[in-house]
This record gives C-alpha cells, sequence and structure tokens, in this order.
C-alpha cells in the first residue's frame, strides 16, 4: 500500500490517528457506572493480549498512521508488566499518555517520566471522602488525592475526569473549578453515558444547559471560552486569572462525532470504531495465526458509522447499547 491508501480513514473522510489500548479489564476500584453491581466475570489469561501483542499490533496502527497512544483498563497500572509496555511502545517515536484511577500511580511516577510521558488524565469524581467511597465502592481518597497534588509537579498536563450524575457529584461542579484557581490542572466534566450494566437514565445527566445556568450564576462574564484544539471531545473555559482550566464532554447531548478520530483496542484484542458500537473486528485470533491484520483494520474503520455507533436515541435504542460491553470491559 501506498502512504496515502495507508492512512486509516473512514468513509466521511475522518482520519483515525489516535489509538486508545486497554491492558486490563480488571480495576481496583468499583465505579458504578463503569462496573456493574454484580461485576463482571473474569476470563482466561490465555483471552487477552500479551505484551508482545500488545506491541505488535500498537506497531501495526503506527504504520498505518497512528501518532498518539493512550493506554487505559481497567486500570492499567495493575498490569503485571506495564512498564515493559510502557518502555517498548516508547520507542514507536509517538506521544504516549495514560489514563489511571491515580490509586498506584506514585509507584510508576519514575517510569512514566522516563519513558517520556508528558500528560496523565486521572480519573475523580468527587472531592468527598464519603462519596468517593460509595462511587468506587474502595476507601483510596487520600491517597488518590496525594498522587494527583504529585503530578501536577511532576507532569506538563495533568487532567481531571469527573463523570457527573445528578444526585451524586452535579453539586460539586464549582468545587471542581475553584480547583483551577491555584492549581495548573484541566477539570474535564464528562456527561453520564450508557453501558451495559450501569443503569443509565436520561435524567441522570448533567446537560450543557445545565451547566452553562451554573456558570452563568457563579462566574458571569469572568467565565472565558478558550479556543478548543483540532479533535478536541471538550468544550473548554476559563475563569478570569484563574491559573488551570475546565471543559465539558457532552457526548450524548452535544457530539464531536464529526471531528472523531478516536479507535479503541480492548485488552482481548478487538477493534472498536466507536465507543458505542457493539460491532468489533477480532485482530488477536489472525494475529496468533500469522496473519497481515493491516487490511482488517481498514475494513473495521470503513463500516464506522456517522456518528454514535449508529444509535439514533439513547433512550429509544437501549437494545442497542446493552449489546456493548461493560465500559470496564471496553476500556476508559
Amino acid at each position: 500500500m501506498d502512504k496515502q491508501s495507508d492512512q486509516i480513514t473512514d468513509i466521511f473522510g475522518r482520519k483515525h490517528d489516535y489509538l486508545r489500548i486497554s491492558l486490563t479489564d480488571r480495576c481496583n476500584l468499583r465505579c458504578t457506572y463503569c462496573m456493574p453491581e454484580e461485576g463482571i466475570t473474569l476470563r482466561p489469561k490465555k483471552e487477552f493480549m500479551t505484551s508482545e501483542e500488545v506491541i505488535q499490533i500498537a506497531s501495526t496502527f503506527v504504520e498505518l498512521g497512528v501518532k498518539k497512544i493512550r493506554l487505559t483498563g481497567g486500570e492499567p497500572l495493575i498490569k503485571k508488566d506495564f512498564i515493559n509496555i510502557l518502555n517498548q511502545l516508547s520507542n514507536l517515536g509517538i506521544e504516549i499518555s495514560i489514563t489511571t484511577n491515580g490509586v498506584l500511580l506514585h509507584k510508576f511516577f519514575d517510569a512514566l517520566l522516563n519513558a517520556g510521558v508528558k500528560n496523565i488524565n486521572i480519573s475523580l469524581d468527587t472531592l468527598k471522602q464519603n462519596q468517593f467511597n460509595l462511587l468506587t465502592r474502595r476507601d483510596y481518597f487520600n491517597v488518590v488525592c496525594q498522587n494527583i497534588e504529585k503530578a501536577i509537579e511532576l507532569f506538563d498536563e495533568v487532567k481531571l475526569n469527573i463523570v457527573l450524575i445528578k444526585g451524586k457529584n452535579d453539586d460539586e461542579i464549582k468545587d471542581f473549578i475553584e480547583l483551577t484557581k491555584y492549581k495548573h490542572i484541566n477539570i474535564r466534566f464528562i456527561e453520564y453515558m450508557p453501558f451495559d450494566g450501569n443503569k443509565w437514565r436520561k435524567d441522570l445527566t448533567v446537560t450543557q444547559q445545565d451547566i452553562d445556568t451554573i456558570l452563568t450564576m457563579e462566574y458571569g462574564i469572568s467565565c472565558i471560552k478558550l479556543k478548543d484544539e483540532t479533535h478536541s471531545t471538550s468544550k473548554n473555559f476559563k475563569i478570569e486569572n484563574y491559573i488551570g482550566s475546565f471543559g465539558f464532554i457532552n457526548t450524548i447531548t452535544n457530539p464531536f462525532c464529526d471531528s472523531c478520530n478516536r479507535i479503541r483496542l480492548t485488552a482481548d484484542g478487538k477493534l472498536k470504531n466507536c465507543l458505542f458500537s457493539s460491532n468489533e473486528m477480532n485482530l488477536l485470533d489472525p494475529l496468533r495465526k500469522g496473519e497481515e491484520i493491516k487490511s482488517l483494520i481498514l475494513k473495521n474503520i470503513l463500516a464506522k458509522h456517522q456518528k454514535h455507533g449508529g444509535i439514533n436515541s439513547f433512550e429509544k435504542d437501549s437494545h442497542i447499547y446493552n449489546k456493548n460491553r461493560t465500559m470496564i470491559a471496553i476500556g476508559g
């Protein structure tokens, strides 16, 4: 294939150069919106990618024009050979980043810095310890907060991911924004999204309109709209004279599908061309048989829907997204 045809482009002209790799579907937290209350079925180790297979598949994507890889989970830092994977990926000449819950981050600061990681996303859905324990079903609030403070010192960019759920943490929007007053940090409020087992309801969704009302009441004209980067998933703002910034990812009510450049690889080697699509392309089995996988990747992207994996209404099409994986099995 020539260089032009090697680019991962769908029928709508969207070029895909950002790969999110889930290293594991296991996690040391049990967040209610991510993992079903009954948990997930643990599968045999042989069904998941080895570190060598992760690198092989990632290298193929780089040959096809991928410029950025984000490591996710589950929780990527519980992967036993995480550092080995990280170091090998750092040799591919692309940007490497990570999304983590922050629980084990203090054990990996040196490894991440040595691999050239410059930005980290950390999930933290509340600033209240009791609520943290309820949302995650675990008691790691203090260590996560300590690791966030240290990460801000060490890395060029730290983003906090907050999944907003009405009645759970929507009363903390201002508290999170106030973190940006003295900290070089980006707060990202994420709309609650439907996945198998998380009991999503539209009335639990905090919309852009809800947020705009809060911003007007609390900050008025001191709230400044920032210019969003190309392919940005969030609408970004800052408060005048504050150091940090904040943004809103409204995947359901204000989707960014038109500029989507993302591809997801699950821990068991399945390619997902959209977070909400239940259609997957198995890359792991062909790889193990010694077959080439470039054509499979390109075929999967050509089948990508224009919007939301073919879901027209999240209220009416629950039969579609309920066929999808749980969030923890997809990768954050």
